[in-house]
This record gives C-alpha cells, sequence and structure tokens, in this order.
C-alpha cells in the first residue's frame, strides 16, 4: 500500500472514532450509554431468571423431562411445612425490622456527636461484622450457644443461677439465634446509612429547637426523626426483603433439618424441596409465591409510611 493511501485510510479511521466518540457523549447518547450496563444486567440476571421461573412453576422438572402440570405445584404449597416455613420467616422479619432500624437510628446519632471521642475506631468497629463470612460467624456463635454446661453463654447466665439452655432445640431460643446473628452482621451496615442522612440535617434545626428551649429528647424527636425519614424508609424496606430473603442464618445453625422445623424458612423451603429433593418444579412455585409476598408486603409498607406522597 502506498504511503497516501495508508494517510488517507487512517484520517477515515480518526474521522469516524471522532464522530462515533461525539454521539457518545452527546447530550442524547450520554444517558442511554450510561444505563445500558444496568439494562442488560436485569434483563438477564433478573427479568429472564424470573420469567423461566414463573414457567417452571407450571412444570414438573425431572431429569430429561419436563410435563406441563398447571396449578399442581402450587396445589402443594397448602401444608403444614409451608405455613411454618412463612410463619418462621414472618416472625424473623417483625423482630429484624425493630432491631435494625431502631437500635442503628440510635447509635447513629451517638456515633454522629462531636463529644464522643474515637468516633472513627467505633464506626469502624461496627461495621467489620459486615465483612467477615456468615459462615464462618455462624460456627462461633454455635459455639458461643452450645448445648454444653461450659459453653461461653450457658456459663454467663449460669452466674445468675438459670440452667443450661439447649439454644438450637427450642423455637423460641432457635428464633432468637437467627435474629442476633441477622442483628450483629447487619447493624454496622444500617449505622453507615444513617450516619449518612444525618450529615444533611441542617443545623439552623438543632438551633431552632435551642431557641424554643428543646431538650435533646425533644429535638430527636422532632428533628432527627423527622429529617431521617427517607433513611428509614430505605432501611425498613431492605431489611423486609432481606428478611423474607434470609437463608444463610438458619442454614449455619441447622444445616437441611431442625428439630420440628424450628428453623425453616421460605428460602430454605425452597432449597430443600428444589435442590435437595430435586424438585425444581415445587421449588420454582415456593420462588413465585415468595416474590409476590414481597412484593405486596413491601407496597403495603411505602403505603403506610408515605413513600408515595408527592411531598
Amino acid at each position: 500500500m502506498e504511503p497516501s493511501t495508508s494517510t488517507s485510510v487512517n484520517k477515515v479511521k480518526t474521522k469516524q472514532s471522532s464522530k462515533l466518540s461525539r454521539f457518545l457523549t452527546s447530550r442524547k447518547a450520554a444517558p442511554y450509554v450510561f444505563v445500558t450496563p444496568f439494562i442488560v444486567s436485569f434483563l438477564l440476571l433478573f427479568l429472564y431468571p424470573m420469567i423461566q421461573a414463573v414457567i417452571m412453576s407450571f412444570q414438573q422438572v425431572l431429569p430429561g423431562q419436563v410435563e406441563f402440570i398447571g396449578l399442581r405445584n402450587y396445589e402443594r404449597l397448602l401444608n403444614p411445612e409451608f405455613y411454618r416455613a412463612l410463619l418462621n420467616t414472618s416472625i424473623y422479619v417483625v423482630f429484624t425490622v425493630l432491631i435494625l432500624v431502631a437500635l442503628p437510628v440510635i447509635l447513629a446519632v451517638f456515633l454522629n456527636s462531636k463529644l464522643l471521642k474515637f468516633r472513627n475506631f467505633f464506626r469502624a468497629s461496627l461495621f467489620v461484622p459486615a465483612l467477615t463470612s456468615v459462615i464462618v460467624a455462624g460456627v462461633i456463635f454455635r459455639m458461643m450457644f452450645g448445648e454444653s454446661e461450659t459453653a461461653v453463654i450457658n456459663e454467663i447466665i449460669g452466674f445468675f443461677g438459670i440452667s443450661p439452655v439447649e439454644w438450637r432445640y427450642g423455637s423460641v431460643s432457635g428464633m432468637f439465634l437467627m435474629v442476633m446473628l441477622a442483628a450483629w452482621r447487619w447493624i454496622g451496615v444500617n449505622i453507615l446509612y444513617f450516619l449518612a442522612g444525618l450529615q444533611n440535617v441542617s443545623e439552623e434545626l438543632y438551633e431552632a429547637a435551642d431557641i424554643d428551649g428543646a431538650n435533646a429528647f425533644q429535638k430527636f424527636f422532632s428533628v432527627t426523626l423527622p429529617s431521617l425519614k427517607p433513611v428509614i424508609i430505605f432501611v425498613s424496606t431492605i431489611t423486609i426483603i432481606n428478611g423474607f430473603r434470609m437463608f444463610e442464618e438458619s442454614f449455619v445453625f441447622w444445616q437441611n433439618n431442625s428439630p420440628g422445623n424450628i428453623g425453616l424458612t421460605v428460602v430454605g423451603y425452597i432449597y430443600q424441596e428444589g435442590i435437595s429433593q430435586n424438585d425444581m418444579g415445587f421449588g420454582a412455585a415456593i420462588g413465585v409465591v415468595l416474590m409476590i409476598i414481597i412484593f405486596i408486603v413491601s407496597i403495603i409498607q411505602l403505603k403506610f409510611v408515605g413513600a408515595f406522597k408527592e411531598d
């Protein structure tokens, strides 16, 4: 190829690349360029699997054989085991929402105080559990809350004259273990959410409250909490969703089976039927019902707190 021809080709390529660059950075195209990764990931990782799960819920899926069976998988959900899983999950959601919303708000207010020394140290310490593997944490919890008299927690309550507790074999104590592990794991993350929200609370509001003679409690309920309402809605919503999706906190204590199904959750039931029993159609039906429950509960919760109001 002659030098003049090569130069002209390079000029054409340069001109084309500059046109493409100008198009991608233009006001019309730039928004679509930025949202394309989300749209692609949403279609491939969420929408497509969801559609396939809905279709599978109407099928009997066996190795090398797929058969449409209508609503038979959904009819099988009317059983005591599913009711117990739904009850356990609902109780778990209620307690985790109460703990993982109320307690982080209070701790965030203390950690945001300028009077507190070593604030950064305490913030980092509370966030560390979120970085820890839930399996490792579960093993430690199982050792601490063991059934023997020499287990750490049983020794502590023994000082107060309380008999050793078989923590993993009672419905109340089993629920306590799951909620405690979830609270230990996620409380630091929620504190960071509320700390970020506290940075946006105007100091002028506190100054006005001081002029009106408000004490610390009055400022907390009249200024801090109303200002944190968007964060509270967000944290409570993700806590509800994560609560219904909970699996690890149950699995680390009982693996596949818990005595009397005291640790059985809806996602655990999906794993038990869909994976362990290789009944993928029935597992998909449980997943679809769980998705509908999460959607309905989230809408009711958002409606209750006024998240859909224009103001």
